[in-house]
């Protein structure tokens, strides 16, 4: 049986035309009546605004206090989690971020992300965020990069600076994102297809795999081409994974522009038809599309 999903991966701002502008592109963000049309044929209930604040993804921020007050006008459709950048206030790890995070969680923020500065994932910087994200309970969603001509935080092919900041932050809720990080899904994953959407079988000792089934603050955002081609580029493999890790899954979709709107996203009917044919239970297509969002979101 179908239910009504959360989508774990939004990006929408309140006025119609914002530019947002990556490299020498251009197209315009959603606004909160675009992203209404898109989740009623995707049947999704509400959606997660994750703000962009690092000037490394464009030339357009997303704020936080936009975030705030497109929850405030749309509480029934949107949540939010708040950013901030690990440079923000004196380009230092010794930064007190915690009388931010404490402010922007008593505005509702369930959370931080989408961190994309273009640092590596041990710099001190990062790790400062993480201490104090960790102490104030706020998971934190990041999107892997390569560094230099790109976003999100740096790490090698193994994914080895991620593993020390889980042994680092045991407590702190990791949520990962992006190509880099999907592709290290498969055990033959290597840098020539990691920046893109491999195909084919999943082969196994992807430290993607590795990682999770080691550390439990290590959850996963299926959003994106990345995420949904990770798990439907073997079906078989995917429904497995999709079991294994049930509880800590999330449906998203990072739609970004107006023109995907009638896309084909097709993560969110793969798993209606692999919970209706029997390819998955019922319990973990239940979690995966929304009660593992809401769990995070009510902490």
């Amino acid at each position: 049986m179908k239910v009504q999903k959360i989508d774990i991966h939004n990006h929408v701002v309140l006025q119609k035309g914002t530019p947002r502008f990556y490299s020498a592109k251009r197209g315009d963000w959603l606004t909160p009546e675009e992203t209404f049309r898109f989740f009623d044929l995707q049947g999704i209930e509400k959606g997660v605004q994750l703000p962009f604040i690092s000037p490394e993804w464009g030339t357009h921020t997303m704020t936080n206090e936009e975030s705030m007050e497109l929850v405030r006008r749309y509480p029934d459709r949107f949540e939010w989690f708040c950013n901030i950048d690990p440079r923000n206030i004196i380009n230092d790890p010794s930064a007190d971020f915690t009388p931010m995070l404490e402010y922007y969680k008593s505005m509702g923020a369930k959370g931080v992300g989408e961190v994309t500065a273009n640092l590596y994932f041990d710099d001190p910087l990062v790790w400062n965020l993480f201490s104090h994200c960790e102490k104030c309970d706020m998971p934190v969603l990041f999107h892997v990069g390569n560094l230099g001509l790109d976003y999100g935080l740096v790490d090698d092919l193994g994914l080895p600076r991620l593993e020390k900041s889980l042994q680092q932050f045991p407590n702190l809720i990791f949520i990962g994102h992006s190509q880099k990080y999907w592709a290290e899904i498969s055990g033959d994953c290597n840098a020539e297809v990691r920046d893109g959407y491999p195909t084919g079988k999943v082969v196994p000792g992807g430290r993607v795999v590795e990682l999770m089934r080691k550390y439990k603050n290590l959850h996963s955002d299926l959003s994106a081409g990345s995420g949904g081609n990770a798990i439907m580029r073997d079906p078989e493999f995917g429904y497995a994974f999709l079991e294994e890790f049930c509880d800590r899954l999330y449906f998203g979709t990072d739609i970004c522009h107006p023109d995907q709107i009638e896309d084909d996203f097709k993560l969110s009917f793969f798993l209606d038809d692999a919970v209706e044919s029997g390819k998955i239970s019922q319990t973990a297509y239940n979690k995966i599309c929304r009660e593992n969002a809401l769990k995070l979101l009510n902490r």
